[in-house]
């Protein structure tokens, strides 16, 4: 059964456009009622990223929940994962992160979190969207058990604790000079005080939110800014946050960029040698480069590829109780503290790594070389341009090309109307002349 609202990552869309004020409160009332369960008062958690449309569609979310009898409780900026464990920690029945994580501030979203702190199953979210189409006058709270909103005060320095204490044993980061691009998103306040309290100098860009600049020209999405000032201050490393902060890319001391396959080899090798793995492997999706793979079999690591999705990871880490796992984009899951992708906490646990080896960046952190691989996307308006009979031979013909030697991966993406297609291989040339084909082909049917 296909839906009409939810994509990989919730509900997100234009705002004002897609994500009205209508929607979310619709969304706060039919998700406060799903998760009505018991006798008790039931609690919401909410909180957001800097997009100037999240107040809008927090007031109206509030409207929602409360309408329906849940009690919300407002955080404010919080990073996705803080959202996730307070949801757990404070047990609320529910939590929800108003965000469009990488996107630009025209964009915003609508993340669920179930009271374990993880995103809802494809089931729960389809028990949502009947109720999105629904009349639900009739079950709206009476006058004396509507909800009661309030602010959640000091939020920040209980995520930030949280966040210290997933460096094992007594950490010190002092000596380490570090740049912290918080993409003018929902970290730009804990992001730069728990490193510094953790001991290191610590230089701050992307901190300075005013509702439109979230992930404009900073951020893990763009990270040649943090490049340029990692090299300005002559910093050990750099790391770039998202507009919530659930995905981390790394900036080496040369100006380097090291994406999250190097850095979830980095963290399995770690936690290899310190027995720390729950299983002999890690799981990462089907974009993962073809030399993480390599690289981990020769540590005796087994890799295990999911759909693309954080969402995805997850399911197959709980399913096979794999506690590392992650995508090449820096999503990385770490299911030893969090329930969901944290930026910080990813890098956490490469600083401490850095810390122990006392080697620069550039070489703890280029653990293999990547095999040549190539994604290019391909935007459409309508219809289904794979079913094409065209794309369907310049697919067969490509993966007949790059037999056994490598991979091909088409797939549409879950957040907006693009084909996304990926190549890889060991010729360079030949990955090249095959994305270029396949998309020539989706293009021709899409247009």
């Amino acid at each position: 059964m296909s839906r009409s609202y939810f994509g990989t990552d919730g509900i997100r869309g234009q705002a004002n456009k897609v994500i009205t004020p209508e929607l979310a409160l619709k969304v706060g009332q039919a998700a406060g009622l799903v998760f009505q369960r018991g006798e008790h008062r039931h609690r919401v958690v909410i909180g957001k990223d800097t997009r100037l449309s999240g107040y809008m569609i927090e007031n109206a979310l509030v409207a929602g929940f409360t309408s329906v009898g849940m009690d919300p409780l407002l955080l404010g900026p919080m990073p996705t994962p803080a959202v996730a464990m307070l949801t757990t920690s404070m047990r609320a029945d529910l939590g929800v992160m108003i965000s469009a994580s990488h996107n630009t501030f025209e964009d915003n979203g609508i993340k669920l979190f179930g009271p374990d702190g993880y995103k809802l199953s494809d089931a729960t979210e389809r028990e949502i969207e009947e109720l999105l189409d629904s009349d639900l006058s009739s079950r709206l709270a009476d006058p004396m058990k509507l909800g009661r909103a309030k602010r959640v005060e000091a939020v920040h320095a209980r995520y930030i604790e949280f966040a210290k204490r997933t460096i094992m044993g007594s950490v010190d980061l002092s000596g380490l000079r570090i740049v912290v691009d918080c993409a003018n998103g929902a970290a730009y306040r804990v992001a730069p005080e728990a490193l510094w309290e953790l001991g290191a100098e610590v230089f701050a860009i992307g901190e300075k939110p005013d509702g439109f600049n979230i992930n404009r020209d900073v951020g893990s999405t763009a990270p040649q800014t943090l490049a340029n000032k990692v090299r300005e201050m002559r910093a050990d490393i750099g790391i770039a946050l998202d507009g919530d902060a659930d995905r981390v890319i790394i900036v080496d001391e040369k100006g380097h960029v090291v994406d999250g396959d190097q850095l979830m080899a980095v963290i399995a090798t770690s936690w290899n040698e310190e027995h720390r793995l729950s299983k002999p492997g890690i799981v990462a999706t089907i974009m993962s480069n073809l030399g993480l793979e390599r690289y981990l079999a020769g540590q005796g690591l087994s890799l295990v590829r999911s759909a693309v999705g954080d969402r995805y990871v997850l399911e197959e880490m709980r399913a096979h109780g794999y506690n590392v796992g992650g995508e090449q984009s820096g999503h990385i899951i770490l299911s030893d503290f969090g329930t969901t992708g944290d930026g910080l906490v990813s890098a956490l646990q490469v600083l401490a790594v850095l810390k122990r080896k006392d080697r620069p960046v550039s070489e703890l952190c280029h653990c293999f070389e990547p095999v040549p691989q190539l994604l290019k996307n391909v935007r459409f308006k309508s219809g289904q341009p794979l079913e094409a009979e065209p794309v369907k031979k310049a697919i067969a013909l490509s993966r007949e090309k790059l037999g056994k030697a490598g991979r091909l991966v088409i797939r549409p993406s879950g957040t907006e109307p693009v084909i996304r297609v990926m190549a890889e291989a060991d010729d360079a040339e030949l990955v090249e002349t095959i994305v270029d084909e396949v998309c020539a082909a989706v293009a021709k049917a899409a247009a």
